[in-house]
């Protein structure tokens, strides 16, 4: 039996998703839009603000990832967490200029009980305060931890699964891919959004793209959330050489993940620095309806916000975005 588009599948195979993947781009990006125009509003992108409230000197070795403590050739400022006021009032200067939603990263393995975890509660209580979704990024946490980031309102955490268990070895050995699952687990059963999704261009094959979002259409429901991020090499982590991936791949994983996961909000990631106007506008036709703005990504460069006005002009939404004098940045030299 033939299954049509956007039709809610959790038993999606890998040569499936493999197939699609490779469909003529056209095709491709033509049944995702409208996959997308069924599911979503076509003319609706959310912008989400994105904050490093705690930098560098992770434990963890992610090949990829700046904020290793292993990486030591990296230049990069080490912050401590930052004061919940600070943050708040962050939040709400992204609001200003036309954010939905704020997400927060610690550069932590995971979530230790005290006064630096109070303070993440304070500081998502305060964006919920300002009528907005909050996110966080903290690494593993246990059930009592979701439990509280639950009571204190947060809408999704952040855990990516990176790339796919097949490739997952090569790109990560401090934590296992079933950590990574485990804490999901944790995060759905109490009742918090989740926002999983990967990178590309680490040296994958296709195959372990679509392996990556066999996984994540195989969990139910869905991820409410799905970031597609491309490499941003940064010098000094071992993946500093990787070639930048062809803006067209990182048009088709989008589109990939619309078709594969109808109902979820596809976040046009890191590397959306190096794309032009038009292959942005690709990703947003093939399902992409979020992108992170501001001047920086965690660590990382990102599409300036005169860039983002001239973007959401061109597609229409020049009301939706304003540029006010000072956006939530950490200063710091690179990463992501």
């Amino acid at each position: 039996m033939t299954v049509a588009d956007g039709e809610i599948r959790h038993d999606w195979t890998v040569d499936e998703i493999v197939t699609l993947y490779e469909l003529p781009l056209l095709e491709l990006v033509g049944r995702a839009n409208a996959v997308h125009r069924q599911r979503h509003d076509p003319n609706k992108v959310q912008k989400a603000s994105l904050l490093s409230i705690k930098t560098g000197g992770c434990p963890e070795n992610c090949a990829y990832c700046p904020q290793s403590a292993h990486h030591r050739e990296v230049d990069l400022t080490r912050d401590r967490l930052m004061d919940p006021t600070k943050v708040i009032a962050m939040a709400a200067t992204a609001k200003a200029a036309g954010a939905e939603r704020f997400c927060m990263g610690a550069a932590w393995r995971q979530v230790r009980d005290g006064r630096e975890f109070d303070a993440v509660i304070e500081m998502v209580k305060g964006v919920r305060a300002l009528d907005m979704e909050a996110c966080v990024t903290l690494g593993m946490l246990k059930p009592h931890q979701a439990e509280r980031l639950a009571a204190a309102g947060l809408t999704a955490y952040n855990h990516n699964l990176d790339t796919s268990p097949e490739f997952y070895g090569q790109i990560i050995t401090t934590r296992t891919y079933e950590d990574r699952l485990d804490t999901l687990a944790t995060v759905r059963a109490f009742g918090i959004d989740l926002c999983c999704g990967g990178i590309i261009g680490m040296g994958e094959t296709v195959r372990d793209r679509a392996s990556m979002l066999h996984v994540l259409a195989g969990m139910t429901p869905h991820p409410e959330s799905v970031p597609i991020n491309a490499l941003v090499p940064v010098a000094g982590t071992p993946l500093a050489d990787r070639p930048r991936i062809d803006p067209l791949e990182l048009v088709r994983m989008v589109a990939t993940a619309r078709l594969v996961m109808p109902g979820s909000t596809v976040r046009l990631s890191a590397g959306r620095s190096a794309l032009n106007r038009e292959a942005q506008i690709l990703c947003l036709v093939g399902g992409a309806n979020s992108v992170f703005y501001g001047d920086t990504l965690l660590t990382t460069p990102n599409a300036g916000l005169g860039e983002d006005a001239e973007l959401f002009a061109a597609i229409g939404e020049p009301e939706r975005i304003s540029v006010p004098a000072c956006l939530p940045s950490r200063r710091v030299s690179q990463g992501k």
